[in-house]
């Protein structure tokens, strides 16, 4: 994981389609024993394309270690995905709400 933007900031490589993808980091929680992190993808202002336009939602990835290197994967199952988009949500709220 690079940090080439900052701390808040975090710069991917999709390894399905070898596209960079910028993201920032919003939270982060620990659900049984494992970390998952809560991102916003980067939107380029500059970018004309309709495509790029597109809003995109909450992003969530599962922290793994891999070699002793932490490695963002995303989340295959569709339960395991809503529980913890639900989390985040409450999180998010009882920030808001403090």
């Amino acid at each position: 994981m690079s940090e080439d933007f900052g701390p808040n900031f975090v710069s991917l490589i999709d390894d399905e389609t070898g596209e960079e993808i910028e993201l920032e980091f919003i939270d982060a929680l620990e659900y049984n024993g494992v970390v998952y992190r809560a991102f916003f993808p980067v939107v380029d202002e500059d970018s004309e394309s309709e495509e790029d336009e597109e809003e995109y939602g909450l992003i969530i990835l599962k922290a793994e270690m891999v070699n002793g290197e932490e490695m963002l994967v995303q989340i295959e199952d569709e339960n395991e995905i809503n529980t913890v988009y639900d989390l985040f949500m409450e999180q998010i709220l009882e920030d808001e709400e403090d």
